[in-house]
């Protein structure tokens, strides 16, 4: 019987949270010329159950847990979909997709795109693009890339945080409308929309507008974001136009 990657990560998951769970709490002291922020962050990181959890199973970032509570929930990716993934580096998002479609297998008729501006090392089973997906002719590059129209476009792109909850609610709404915007462009009817949104949800304007699009949409924040984050994501399934 063949292993299942997901249940190994899944148990490496349990098992990293249980024991982060038992052991004394990581304290980083602060060091000359490091900031304050800075020694927060790295103690969140070193204490961070989810962190320890993708480390041991080999994931790229730990946000690849989110992509599998939200799909765990919702249920949008299937066999034989071709996925176009936005702001993929360092690529744990693309790890879960490579996992669950399968697509390392020889004849598999999924496929997944995935897009940044940075750098991102190479990974079996996806297809990379270095660009800009709001570049001219980009939208063209992507789909003779993917070979037609997308069933899914998921985006858990964000912009640097300024701290300043109204301006970065402001930039993430941005990006979310972007991504949509684009999603409009390459979805095929039936496909999906998954993206990073705010606390408080998508805005009321662009909300009303993915309603019309999409016969279901939910807002929804992943157990495995952290708890004081602001971040939510708005899964949106069955798109209506062509």
């Amino acid at each position: 019987m063949s292993k299942d990657p997901n249940r190994k990560n899944q148990s490496n998951r349990k098992n990293a949270s249980g024991k982060i769970g038992r052991d004394l709490t990581v304290r980083v002291k602060s060091a000359r010329g490091r900031k304050h922020s800075s020694t927060r962050w790295l103690q969140r990181q070193l204490n961070d159950p989810y962190v320890v959890a993708a480390q041991r199973a080999g994931l790229r970032s730990r946000s690849a847990f989110k992509l599998e509570d939200l799909d765990n929930k919702f249920k949008f990716l299937k066999s034989n979909m071709r996925i176009i993934e936005l702001g993929a580096a360092p690529g744990g998002w693309t790890q879960v997709l490579v996992n669950r479609l399968g697509t390392r297998k020889v004849g598999t008729k999924s496929k997944i795109i995935a897009i940044d501006v940075q750098e991102m090392a190479p990974m079996h089973g996806a297809q990379i693009l270095q660009l800009d997906f709001m570049s001219n002719n980009a939208i063209n590059i992507i789909k003779k890339a993917l070979g037609g129209k997308a069933n899914a476009v998921l985006s858990d792109m964000s912009p640097k945080m300024t701290g300043h909850s109204v301006t970065d609610h402001i930039r993430i709404m941005d990006l979310t409308e972007t991504a949509y915007d684009f999603a409009k462009e390459v979805l095929s009817p039936g496909g999906c929309f998954v993206s990073k949104v705010f606390q408080g949800g998508t805005g009321k304007d662009l909300l009303n507008d993915i309603k019309l699009s999409f016969s279901q949409v939910r807002h929804a924040k992943p157990p495995s974001s952290r708890a004081e984050s602001a971040e939510m994501f708005v899964v949106a399934k069955n798109y209506l136009k062509s």
